[in-house]
């Protein structure tokens, strides 16, 4: 197995991405948050990575992972968890072409069973029965299938949280300890409520002030998160209406944005 030059986020998870499906800045526009100069207001799309006691976990697989491994000195992903099948949470994965290199082996994707369908679909190439021109050519890929029970990876016991992004798809959230990753969603279901209980950390969804069909407003976030009452909430999958510093100072004191780097301790 290869070493890769990484920094060492053992114990702690890192906001690769906090920014809506387009990203910001979006493309073609020229409002005040997207034509800023405060770095925070610079969002790529959602991912982060863990550093568990056997390795580096990454939830989903943005189309911006190249750029956000690099930006954060990550050298080495050890296992994949996904969030669900959308394409701004999986179609950067062909960016972990390198990773079979340094682990010797295929790549750990942990998903649920319509997430690996995704990906066999549209990375159909990485499962092709032809023998590849040369090691590298495509991802090596191994599959582990996840529902809703609890389970164990890299040390650590992860429990899924069943959201709904919408009335027509469902995702999962993730709880690791005391902190919980709960990403494109604008309902969280009577049954999983309690998963989400006693955190000291909350991750949540926050799309921007006006309502929308498949996110949480930033008012619909702020009242979930006063309801489940964690110690801090922070907020991610956000648009270009909503201004860092701006958002921040109105917010309540245990609430406020998350941004790219943003590191936080694991509890």
């Amino acid at each position: 197995m290869r070493t890769p030059i990484s920094t060492d986020i053992s114990g702690q998870l890192v906001f690769l991405g906090t920014g809506t499906s387009v990203g910001v800045p979006t493309i073609g526009c020229d409002c005040p948050v997207c034509t800023s100069a405060h770095p925070q207001n610079y969002r790529t799309r959602c991912a982060v990575a863990l550093g568990l006691p056997q390795g580096n976990l990454l939830i989903d697989t943005p189309p911006d992972l190249r750029t956000q491994l690099l930006r954060e000195g990550i050298g080495i992903i050890h296992s994949v968890l996904f969030t669900h099948e959308h394409a701004d949470h999986l179609f950067g994965l062909d960016d972990l072409r390198i990773m079979s290199f340094y682990l010797g082996n295929a790549v750990p994707l942990h998903c649920t069973e319509r997430v690996e369908r995704r990906i066999r679909h549209s990375y159909d190439y990485a499962f092709d029965s032809r023998e590849p021109t040369h090691p590298g050519a495509v991802p090596r890929l191994e599959f582990h299938r996840i529902s809703t029970e609890p389970f164990e990876l890299l040390g650590t016991r992860i429990t899924p949280i069943h959201l709904d992004h919408g009335p027509l798809f469902q995702v999962l959230g993730f709880r690791f300890g005391n902190v919980a990753y709960c990403t494109d969603t604008n309902r969280i279901p009577a049954a999983s409520w309690p998963l989400l209980e006693n955190l000291d950390v909350l991750i949540l969804d926050a799309l921007r002030q006006r309502p929308h069909p498949t996110h949480f407003s930033l008012d619909e976030a702020v009242e979930t998160a006063q309801q489940l009452a964690p110690k801090r909430t922070l907020l991610t999958h956000i648009s270009h209406e909503l201004d860092h510093a701006a958002t921040n100072s109105a917010l309540p004191d245990d609430i406020e944005l998350a941004y790219d780097g943003l590191t936080i301790p694991l509890v």
